[in-house]
């Protein structure tokens, strides 16, 4: 039996890799108790898609919602951790993932694609998914989209087909998660991305709880 919480978060250790070109994450060492000072601190500097994070649609649309438009309840409830694998040449995830699972899907559905709980390195090749599964995935209930890959879209994309199929069917984004080891099924997802406002996206902190553990929350 799995033990809970179970923390679907990446750690962010020193070096942790981004997307090409972003933000290195950094925590620069502030005051220092050893150097007589009365606390320890330390200045952070990253990109907002590091890690565990989620896409706000101004991320990919100039006219969309930025993170103080989406509503925290998107990120909390009831969520299906399903094994997916890409095919293909870039890999892609099709609809034909979802031919084995109940027709109705609760709204939050996490993909875990095989990618393991730590990067050394940027993954240069991950499963990314195909608008027709997007489609899907929003006709059965889906409103929001996790995956363990560092994008829904492939690494050279510059048409971003992936997140603009989210966006037209009103899917929202969590990329980035650490499925490794967590097993298939239903549980509650807390995911709580960093309260920022004006912004393209937040790094988050995402737990997985046992199915039903949170109730109705209205």
């Amino acid at each position: 039996m799995p033990r809970y919480p179970i923390d679907i978060s990446r750690l962010l250790t020193p070096g942790h890799p981004n997307w090409p070109g972003d933000a290195l994450f950094r925590v620069t060492p502030g005051a220092r108790i050893a150097q007589g000072d009365s606390v320890n601190t330390g200045e952070l500097s990253t990109s907002t898609h590091t890690g565990t994070h989620v896409d706000a649609p101004w991320h990919y649309d100039d006219a969309g919602v930025k993170m103080s438009g989406v509503p925290l309840a998107t990120y909390v409830g009831p969520c299906r951790v399903v094994s997916v694998q890409g095919r293909g040449e870039p890999l892609t995830v099709e609809e034909d993932a979802l031919a084995d699972l109940p027709g109705s899907l609760p709204p939050r559905l996490l993909l875990n694609t095989g990618q393991p709980a730590h990067w050394q390195e940027f993954p240069t090749v991950f499963a990314a998914l195909s608008p027709a599964f997007v489609r899907e995935a929003a006709r059965r209930g889906v409103t929001l989209i996790g995956t363990d890959a560092p994008s829904v879209d492939p690494l050279t994309s510059k048409t971003l087909d992936g997140h603009h199929a989210c966006r037209e069917a009103g899917v929202l984004i969590l990329e980035g998660l650490n499925l490794s080891g967590v097993p298939d099924g239903g549980y509650d997802l807390i995911c709580l991305p960093l309260p920022l406002t004006e912004v393209d996206g937040a790094p988050a902190r995402a737990v997985l709880l046992p199915a039903g553990t949170l109730g109705d929350l209205g």
